[in-house]
């Protein structure tokens, strides 16, 4: 078997016209074989410049044979390394092909790609959707779910205990903070000991990405489970985070960590060092939800996948068959390959339309001094600056 031909699908992700962190676009891809098999995946970590990157490395697979993955992965990172660290750019085209790639295996070889990682441990995989309002968590609840995420960069305190005095004491709470470059280390200790009454199952990016020995002393400092790892690509990116042990809780992201080999490999890093793995999901579409789900089927580290609960009607018409989920679980499919396929006619309906996130500030700054920080740290006090939010 050969491949033959690389296409690429890129989409609009969200309502019209949405903009800001909503202006989503999601990329899909198919590699095709001389065997009339092909394979679906799909890229982010940027998806309209992960696209290109993607069109560029495609001659680099054509008249390759689909079931050398890894050889074919070291192969394409290679040819990116005159480019520098190409981050989660580079990581979304290795994540894209590579997931098409084993998509290809286990649909040539019969078998769920699950099986093709080391096979299940278990047939379901626990998730967890984002409530930011006690109304919305009352309502995930009563669907099934057990746990829930909020937070964000406005108030997270009032929400956590909104939600809290909500559902009980029985449903996982995770608050998110995203790493927001204007949260000084001090105040990011002083949010997470604030949250300790609340009995997270983590704490999420408490400090900007860039600053690992902040994250070391947030660490040190708050008595709850630390969470992150979403915003790195491939193993070298978390290393430092599981090495060091300054994480409860690795968070890559399936479309840009650089393949499904890739979190394989880090959660096993993580495994040595008893640190769970649950897969940031925040921003992908549902091929990639699907490949992790394969993934932490096999994992025994594995600790819960985030999902987007009623997400834009695009998600539901540009992948078939539909992931079966109850009680707040999806079930693994056991169909060759990933078990899906992309709906080109349904994608075409949705052209691409913008893919980055306009700031709403009054100086574009990435560091910048934080105002308003009483309204930030109390869960009494009044709304933060819309700024912020």
């Amino acid at each position: 078997m050969k491949i033959t031909d690389i296409k690429t699908f890129l989409m609009h992700a969200n309502v019209p016209d949405s903009s800001g962190w909503r202006a989503r676009n999601w990329l899909f891809i198919k590699v095709y074989t001389d065997e009339g098999i092909y394979g679906v995946g799909e890229g982010s970590g940027w998806p309209r410049v992960v696209e290109t990157a993607v069109r560029d490395l495609a001659p680099l697979l054509i008249g390759e044979d689909p079931f050398e993955i890894e050889r074919l992965w070291q192969k394409l990172f290679l040819a990116m390394m005159g480019h520098g660290m190409t981050g989660v750019v580079g990581g979304g085209a290795l994540a894209a092909i590579d997931m098409a790639l084993w998509d290809i295996k286990g649909k040539a070889l019969n078998r769920p790609v699950c099986d093709l990682l080391g096979g299940k441990i278990r047939d379901r995989v626990r998730l967890y959707p984002h409530a930011h309002s006690a109304e919305r968590a009352r309502e995930l609840v009563d669907r099934g779910y057990s746990a829930l995420k909020t937070g964000g960069v406005s108030d997270p305190l009032a929400k956590v205990e909104a939600i809290r005095r909500e559902v009980g004491p029985n449903v996982d709470i995770m608050v998110d903070i995203h790493g927001p470059p204007w949260l000084t280390t001090k105040d990011a200790i002083r949010m997470g000991q604030a949250l300790e009454e609340y009995d997270l199952l983590f704490y999420e990016d408490p400090v900007a990405p860039e600053d690992v020995d902040a994250l070391a002393r947030v660490s040190a400092a708050v008595n709850l489970p630390i969470a992150a790892g979403e915003r790195h690509a491939h193993i070298w990116g978390v290393r430092e985070l599981i090495e060091r042990e300054l994480i409860d809780v690795v968070q890559p992201d399936t479309g840009r960590a650089g393949g499904l080999m890739q979190m394989k490999k880090i959660a096993a890093m993580a495994e040595a060092h008893y640190i769970t793995f649950a897969p940031h999901d925040g921003s992908l579409g549902p091929v990639a939800e699907m490949a992790a789900v394969h993934l932490c089927a096999t994992l025994p580290n594995f600790l819960i996948l985030e999902h987007l609960e009623d997400d834009v009607p695009q998600r539901y018409e540009v992948m078939q068959p539909q992931p079966t989920i109850e009680n707040g679980f999806l079930r693994v499919p056991d169909a060759p390959g990933l078990g899906i396929d992309i709906v080109e006619e349904a994608i075409a309906h949705y052209p691409s339309d913008g893919n980055v996130s306009p700031p709403n500030l009054a100086e574009y700054t990435y560091f910048r001094a934080r105002d308003r920080r009483a309204a930030w740290l109390h869960p009494q006090a009044p709304s933060a600056s819309d700024e912020f939010n």
